[in-house]
């Protein structure tokens, strides 16, 4: 049975593209814990997606946070890089030669609500890409 208190983590992860299974797992092992085994499915491929984008098209750290308010669980990446992410390309185009540009298609599909916003913080930049799920 989900929680109904509010929760959050945050996991603080380096420029590697490793951390994306990390976050992962990580995410798996905080739902299962707080009774939300339901979401984990889709919530693990959209955390995937927001992390392997803060990882792979920016040079700083990140980090994964995951919320939970009001029957709705929120993920978020947070990346030192203040540009806006980039346009996705639908999922129904042909991939090319790989599957790079289907990252925020995916969350749009996937999520019931999602964002980005410009973070300015201790003199540090960057922005936080975020997507809702509702149980």
């Amino acid at each position: 049975m989900p929680e109904t208190e509010p929760w959050e983590y945050t996991l603080y992860i380096p420029n590697d593209v490793r951390a994306v299974t990390v976050s992962r797992r990580t995410l798996r092992l905080i739902l299962t814990l707080h009774g939300l085994i339901n979401l984990v499915d889709t919530a693990e491929l959209l955390a995937a997606e927001l992390v392997s984008n803060a990882v792979r098209h920016t040079k700083g750290p990140a980090a994964l946070r995951v919320c939970w308010s009001a029957g709705v669980l929120r993920i978020g990446a947070w990346d030192a890089d203040p540009e806006p992410p980039e346009p996705s390309r639908p999922l129904d185009q042909p991939a090319g030669l790989g599957e790079d540009g289907r990252g925020l298609a995916l969350v749009r599909a996937c999520a019931d609500l999602w964002g980005w916003q410009p973070l300015s913080r201790h003199g540090n930049r960057g922005k936080y890409v975020w997507c809702e799920l509702a149980t």
